[in-house]
């Protein structure tokens, strides 16, 4: 049936410009948008049962839109403000909590606020003081460290590790090298619980010590696949050792570049005498203090979060044993590491970063 014949609307040059504006706009909300193509459909359409066909609406949401739009035109498209309670704090108010949290410590030596000393000062309650704070992201109780490094040739070791991970040498592979030590053996002194239905895992926090291995590691990150190998100690003949380990376990044809970090034991006399023997090794160090460069510290956190950290273990043996086990695993589905900034990126940030420290007034 005809639709109901309604009064017609008649838009001017800037209300059209308006309207199709925010029809073609990605953030206008689709409640908006929506409104804007009855307004325009009402325009040329005679009826209100047209325009709902043409917007895919309701006719009685056609008619609410032209009423509304008819009697106060654009702003009538915008959502009316809510019943509810009205307003009780201050822009003021909001504006001083977000100071003090910022700029200032509580009077009685405090390092940091909290929600009930921040109410105090303030004459607000606790829940509207952490309503702010979600609002503006602020955690006064959360610290997170971060270290700056010193190394005089951070730039060029940067690009250079940066370089071999975007762009690696061709017939060679990549490897990240390094050693997780003092992997403590380490058994609970009482049984650990299951878990259950509404229960987590239990364990006690006392524990006995059983000795102590180093894990020496070697990742390609392009397959994720890993060389590794226990020692009891982690002294240059071990990591000479570990060497002629990824010597025999690499096919002859391909240079290898290892990634690895400034640590006494790469560097010694009786190492660079081996390279020098072996030259399809090449050696890229990173900065110091940048162990975040080198991808095989990631599979280490794999290993802890997914091993280590909830195992037991009687003996160094029965360690060693476990590992194995959960890196030959590993092996048969391995997960690449992909590194994603360039090298240009990371310099970028962190000159940000000493800039808003040097501007901090610290």
């Amino acid at each position: 049936m005809p639709g109901t014949r309604a009064v017609q609307i008649e838009l001017s040059v800037e209300e059209r410009r308006v309207l199709e504006g925010w029809v073609r706009r990605p953030k206008t909300s689709q409640a908006l948008a929506t409104r804007s193509r009855i307004v325009l459909a009402c325009a040329s359409e005679a009826t209100n049962g047209q325009v709902a066909g043409t917007v895919g609406v309701s006719i009685g949401t056609v008619a609410k839109w032209r009423g509304r739009f008819l009697k106060d035109r654009l702003e009538g498209l915008v959502d009316e403000p809510r019943p509810g309670r009205p307003r009780t704090v201050s822009d003021d108010q909001v504006y001083e909590v977000v100071t003090k949290t910022l700029e200032t410590t509580p009077p009685n030596g405090d390092t940091h606020w909290s929600t009930r000393s921040m109410a105090k000062a303030t004459g607000l309650s606790q829940s509207t003081v952490s309503r702010m704070w979600r609002a503006f992201g602020l955690k006064p109780h959360l610290v997170e460290t971060w270290k700056l490094s010193t190394d005089p040739l951070f730039v060029e070791k940067v690009r250079d590790v940066v370089g071999v991970y975007l762009d690696p040498p061709e017939k060679a592979i990549v490897l990240c090298v390094d050693e997780k030590s003092q992997i403590q053996a380490l058994d609970r002194t009482a049984p650990v619980l299951p878990m259950m239905p509404g229960t987590p895992q239990r364990m006690t926090h006392t524990y006995v010590r059983n000795g102590t291995t180093s894990l020496f590691a070697a990742l390609d990150p392009t397959s994720g696949s890993v060389i590794a190998q226990h020692y009891r100690r982690h002294r240059h003949q071990e990591f000479l050792r570990f060497l002629k380990l990824i010597d025999a376990s690499v096919p002859t044809g391909y240079d290898l570049h290892l990634i690895l970090d400034n640590y006494a034991t790469h560097k010694t006399p009786e190492v660079q005498k081996w390279l020098l023997r072996h030259p399809r090794f090449h050696l890229h160090f990173t900065p110091t203090s940048s162990s975040w460069m080198n991808l095989v510290e990631r599979w280490f956190a794999e290993l802890t979060n997914r091993k280590l950290r909830r195992s037991a273990h009687r003996s160094v043996v029965e360690l060693e044993a476990d590992i194995r086990k959960w890196i030959n695993a590993w092996n048969k589905d391995p997960k690449p590491f992909v590194w994603a900034k360039t090298a240009d990126e990371i310099l970028e940030t962190l000159a940000a970063y000493c800039q808003r420290i040097n501007d901090s007034g610290h």
